[in-house]
């Protein structure tokens, strides 16, 4: 059996153990970390036949000619060990150490029931008219923050807001469902918009323009379709057991909840002038209020101390999440070294040739595999055209095919807004999905039943859109 086939064969059944988690009583978290372990043993050993032939390692020897006078069998463990699986670490480090901080900021704003200034002013037990507001609100914060940080904040705020388990739930999945639109149409709002909005793919006021109405459409379709179905009121839960253990003042909710926003606001800002990572400025955030908590209590009770500083409020966040993040992106990474990505982009291209049903296809895979490498894959697919490469093309019909590939051009902006959208039609396609599902344990058979068509027909919805209007 060919090696690649393996591979793939392995990422199913891994894929399938983290969807029937609940049936098999084992966490994702432990499906998912088995399951990157054993992709990269079986390219480590298989790099024999994997190897010969795969574009990265190719470009790997171009870019380190020495390595080629080493035995075939260093070679391979040069690319895997020093170069593929130490290049993946840091791209996942970033988001491990985005996620962590943003969750550790979350965190200390909850314990310090600054969330109450928010939940408090929300006073509908509507289930349709609540759904509304964080629908939209998540569309929009989403734009300015990103997505997973949007989710993380209002997944948090329902726990303030809904009793019943599958009412949060439901209404945690139609967030997810709006922040991954919301990102879709905003230069900052995911990974991949901030990957070709970098790469020279699109401008930022070239995606606005672009995607917003088609994201807005998105969001609206399943929108629409669950206010004809839900009715009725969801139960609040009381509020005296959703008090923090602390006894904060007002002014200290205040300050806490306001140092907290302002650093998630931050991060786009910070990353714009900077050009650092945004895990960095998302653990600036963090300390300044680290350090601002901890002299808010250093007079106060020795309980009351220790229960605000955030040495302890780290013992809250969710661990199982962020190696579930670390199980299925390193997996996603063994797939793109390998070269089957960059082999399936090839497919679609060759089979396809339409640059709709191209970046539908890959908006549809991103449901089951990472966004960021198949939005690489896509990018590495076709240049950049620019006013003088395009003077050099003599023939008419391969001259309107180069022109879909201009900066801002009809590909770069279908694929930000198929790619970003299309990991909501399963709970783990997208970081805001695997958020979600990491804190509200939302079951993966259950979105599977109750979500992913709507999520489907706003993703059809939104195509069908830019296809009309372009």
């Amino acid at each position: 059996m060919s090696m690649l086939v393996l591979m793939v064969i392995v990422f199913i059944l891994g894929y399938t153990a983290i969807a029937l988690e609940h049936p098999l009583k084992v966490d994702k978290a432990a499906s998912a970390l088995l399951l990157s372990v054993a992709l990269w043993l079986i390219m480590m050993f298989g790099a024999d036949q994997i190897l010969p032939g795969n574009h990265f390692f190719e470009e790997f020897l171009k870019r380190f000619p020495e390595v080629k006078q080493l035995p075939l069998h260093e070679q391979f463990h040069r690319f895997i060990v020093e170069h593929e699986i130490v290049h993946h670490l840091g791209d996942t480090a970033e988001i491990l150490f985005f996620l962590f901080g943003a969750m550790t900021i979350v965190e200390t704003v909850d314990s310090h029931n600054g969330f109450r200034l928010i939940t408090d002013r929300i006073k509908t037990t509507n289930k349709v008219k609540l759904l509304w507001i964080l629908s939209f609100l998540t569309f929009f914060m989403s734009a300015a923050l990103d997505n997973l940080t949007t989710t993380i904040v209002m997944v948090t705020l329902l726990n303030k807001l809904i009793k019943d388990k599958k009412d949060r739930w439901f209404f945690a999945s139609m967030i997810v469902i709006a922040a991954n639109a919301g990102g879709a149409w905003s230069p900052i709002g995911d990974v991949t918009t901030i990957m070709l909005w970098i790469g020279g793919q699109i401008t930022a006021w070239g995606i606005i323009k672009g995607i917003f109405l088609v994201s807005l459409v998105n969001m609206l379709i399943p929108l629409i379709i669950v206010s004809f179905f839900e009715r009725g009121h969801f139960e609040v839960p009381d509020k005296s057991t959703l008090a923090a253990t602390l006894d904060n003042t007002a002014r200290e909710q205040k300050v806490v909840f306001s140092l907290g926003v302002g650093a998630l606001l931050s991060v786009p800002v910070f990353k714009t002038f900077t050009h650092l990572p945004p895990y960095m400025g998302m653990l600036l955030g963090l300390s300044v209020l680290w350090i601002i908590t901890d002299r808010m209590h250093h007079n106060d009770h020795p309980d009351k101390k220790r229960m605000g500083m955030i040495t302890n409020i780290l013992k809250k966040v969710d661990t199982p999440t962020i190696f579930f993040f670390l199980g299925i992106l390193t997996a996603v990474a063994a797939l793109q070294s390998a070269g089957l990505l960059h082999m399936l982009a090839g497919y679609l291209d060759e089979k396809l040739h339409n640059i709709y049903f191209i970046d539908m296809a890959i908006g549809l895979l991103s449901s089951i595999v990472d966004n960021v490498p198949l939005t690489a894959a896509g990018m590495g697919m076709y240049p950049v055209h620019d006013t003088l490469s395009l003077a050099q093309i003599t023939d008419p019909q391969a001259l309107e095919w180069a022109k879909m590939f201009v900066q801002d051009g009809l590909f770069w902006e279908f694929l930000a807004y198929t790619a970003g959208t299309g990991g909501s039609i399963l709970i783990i396609g997208s970081a805001a999905g695997v958020a979600a599902m990491g804190l509200e344990k939302i079951d993966f058979i259950w979105y599977l039943k109750r979500m992913s068509l709507l999520a489907l027909a706003g993703y059809f919805g939104g195509s069908l859109m830019y296809y009309l209007v372009k």
